[in-house]
């Protein structure tokens, strides 16, 4: 199978406007998660799909591929999709730009769940280890069956612990997405649904539309920059990683 991985990266994020071009140690962070996602080897091809020349010369000044897109997309999967659609792939990997950490050990995993026939879409979920970030809701939740396939997403807490008797494990959901290629171009076909609109979460749309994630479960400790704090946990992780 023909694997590429397409790194969206809008410029003007709601929540930390220009959080991309960040330094993160000797890089900005939208290096960082490029790098890393190339140096793990598992990619045909790895490229930057961006709204900004400021992102797009980031990529293609340090030797790297970008290709630039339409501004007006609602998700990550819209921007990655108007470049996938014309493009020979069989499963197409969607890294966040502000993933920086990602590890080759949880994309192996990614691509192996394609390896059953009826996945359509995979992701990634980590346990929480922090209870404080499980109320947080930059932080989105993710609920499974007994078979790691996707229930529900929330920026809630999910599910609610009514019997204190019970020590629930909750799981973060990190947003790394693959996708065989004709269930990204089928994404893009529906409206926004209603449960995506109200969350904010593109991957309700799957579920609204009947298909499960299959979820995979990662022991990486990373670090997504979502707000100006993360940044500067990002910071402390990198050099604790030195």
């Amino acid at each position: 199978m023909k694997k590429i991985a397409i790194i969206p990266a809008r410029y003007a994020a709601t929540r930390f406007p220009f959080k991309l071009m960040k330094m993160l140690g000797e890089k900005t962070v939208i290096r960082h998660t490029y790098d890393n996602t190339r140096n793990t080897n598992l990619f045909d091809e790895v490229i930057v799909v961006t709204d900004s020349e400021i992102i797009y010369e980031e990529i293609v000044n340090n030797g790297g591929k970008a290709i630039m897109s339409k501004k007006n997309h609602e998700s990550g999967s819209d921007r990655i999709a108007e470049v996938a659609e014309n493009m020979e792939a069989d499963i197409i990997l969607n890294v966040q730009g502000d993933e920086p950490f990602i590890d080759k050990l949880t994309l192996m995993k990614l691509l192996t769940a394609f390896d059953e026939p009826e996945v359509q879409v995979a992701s990634v979920m980590k346990v929480f280890k922090d209870i404080d970030l499980v109320n947080n809701p930059n932080y989105v939740k993710v609920a499974i069956d007994l078979k790691n396939n996707s229930l529900f997403f929330s920026r809630n807490v999910i599910p609610y612990h009514r019997d204190q008797n019970i020590n629930p494990t909750y799981f973060e959901h990190i947003g790394v997405y693959a996708f065989r290629k004709n269930a990204l171009i089928q994404f893009t076909k529906w409206p926004m649904s209603p449960l995506e609109v109200i969350e904010k979460i593109e991957c309700l749309r799957y579920l609204e539309n009947g298909i499960q994630l299959k979820m995979i479960l990662t022991e990486h400790d990373g670090v997504k920059i979502d707000v100006p704090e993360d940044l500067e946990r990002a910071r402390e992780y990198l050099k604790s990683t030195e």
